[in-house]
């Protein structure tokens, strides 16, 4: 069970190392992918949507300005003409050459008219082109030669002369065209610079996880080091932690295998080499009774070895890294204690010592069967450490709102500065004649934890021995 654990200690960094590289055998996706789409698609959105505000306010207010420079030229012609039609009484047409324009029927148009609808004066290119008479007064649209224009009719105070000013579309539309061309040309451009600016960034940024991944990657089973995070972003931090923590906890729990599996080799050495010296001794054998005396030999050191693989096989069961946590219910320990009262009087029938049991109600959350266990070890150390005519006490009860489960008896006791030691594995006090394992405390310790319950070690029974108190949290 020890080196299978191992191997799965071991096996861990490999599955870390496919989970960071393949995606852990699921359907991987590419968050470098992922991340250059949505910022490319969110950049190339906001950057359309915003040439497209721009284009539309930049158009409207271009517009008010034509029409605006539209208004002033027509004020400007009609006070010119008006000022010269009162001085030379005017008859017939005048025509205005527009110059230095290459196309001047795409260029302004004007006419003036008297109250007569007679033309007073016109520019070449309107002479020839019909402006309406019943144009409203101020800026309106019409259409000449299948052409939309934008046209602009004027009064003077006496409402004597009419001043018609019309401009092409086609103007304003080159003007908006060119405009547009060079928006989308810069938007081409800044779109370009941030496509690099995006990839440079996601690129930077997971190239540290690939580093980090490569790291992974090149370790062996046993290499179980912290994952550098030096130089990775500060959103990268709590997952290399959580990797050290894992890693810590396998090397925890592989070297405490290693040791486990060490330890219990060394201890089951001296069971076995006694059983094997007891029948190298059985088989030379001369007479009945040292064949007798040998198998009772040989039957010890079988029980003793029968009795270090129970509690290897037991402290194995509770450790924590094999199996989930005990699910705790609601019980009484006096329950427990009643149920095996019969069997610790026939395991202690053949010590000369006396053995009572004094139980009352002790609510608390408890597994029965690891508390069981617990008491086995606990009662069975006491019976074996006790000298002759001496006494054993089990009770339970409830002080000062704690539950507690005490073993008392009037042995030889733990000295205090052995209290740290004696729950660690395979550990036996010194100068110590009893058979054991040193196991027993150290699964007492292991099922207390898994309660949540205080050991507490104390003076036994007539103020000598060794009291053993496990003082259970408040329900």
């Amino acid at each position: 069970m020890a080196s299978q654990k191992i191997f799965r200690s071991g096996s861990c960094a490999e599955v870390l190392k496919r989970f960071l590289t393949a995606g852990g055998g699921v359907k991987s996706w590419s968050l470098r992918r992922t991340l250059l789409a949505v910022l490319l698609g969110l950049t190339l959105a906001l950057w359309v949507g915003s040439a497209a505000i721009v284009y539309v306010e930049a158009r409207r207010e271009s517009q008010e300005l034509f029409d605006q420079s539209l208004i002033e030229t027509g004020h400007l012609l009609l006070s010119l003409v008006e000022k010269d039609a009162r001085e030379h009484a005017l008859t017939g047409p005048i025509d205005l050459p527009l110059r230095g324009h290459p196309n001047p029927h795409q260029y302004l148009l004007f006419k003036v008219r008297d109250a007569q609808q007679r033309v007073l004066y016109r520019n070449d290119a309107a002479s020839d082109i019909a402006l309406s008479r019943s144009a409203p007064d101020g800026l309106s649209w019409t259409s000449i030669a299948g052409q939309r224009w934008r046209l602009f009719s004027l009064w003077d105070p006496q409402r004597s002369l009419q001043l018609l000013v019309a401009e092409p579309t086609s103007h304003r539309d080159d003007i908006s065209r060119g405009f547009f061309y060079r928006i989308a040309l810069f938007g081409l451009l800044l779109v370009a610079l941030a496509t690099i600016a995006i990839w440079w960034s996601i690129h930077r940024v997971f190239r540290v996880l690939q580093a980090s991944a490569d790291e992974v990657s090149a370790r062996t089973p046993d290499e179980l080091t912290d994952v550098h995070v030096y130089g990775a972003p500060s959103e990268l931090h709590p997952l290399l932690l959580e990797i050290n923590r894992l890693f810590g906890r396998v090397r925890h729990s592989r070297d405490n295998e290693q040791r486990f599996t060490a330890d219990a080799a060394h201890e089951l050495r001296t069971p076995l080499a006694a059983i094997k010296t007891n029948l190298q001794v059985l088989q030379r054998a001369r007479s009945a009774d040292e064949r007798e005396e040998f198998i009772a030999a040989l039957g010890a050191s079988v029980e003793r070895a029968t009795r270090l693989v129970n509690q290897l096989l037991a402290l194995a069961q509770l450790d924590p890294q094999s199996q989930a946590e005990t699910a705790l219910a609601p019980g009484d320990l006096a329950h427990v204690l009643a149920a095996q009262g019969a069997q610790w009087q026939a395991l202690a029938a053949p010590y000369p010592l006396s053995l009572a049991v004094n139980v009352a109600p002790a609510p608390c959350a408890l597994h029965a069967d690891s508390l069981q266990v617990l008491l086995r070890n606990l009662v069975d150390n006491a019976l074996r450490y006790t000298p002759a005519l001496g006494a054993v006490e089990i009770s339970c009860g409830v002080e000062a709102g704690r539950s507690y489960l005490r073993v008392a008896d009037t042995g030889p006791g733990i000295a205090e500065q052995w209290h740290a030691r004696v729950f660690e594995r395979f550990v036996r006090l010194g100068g110590s004649q009893v058979p054991g394992s040193g196991l027993g405390l150290s699964i007492v310790r292991r099922i207390a934890e898994r309660h949540g319950a205080q050991i507490v070690l104390g003076a036994g029974l007539q103020g000598r021995g060794l009291a053993v108190t496990l003082v259970f949290p408040a329900t």
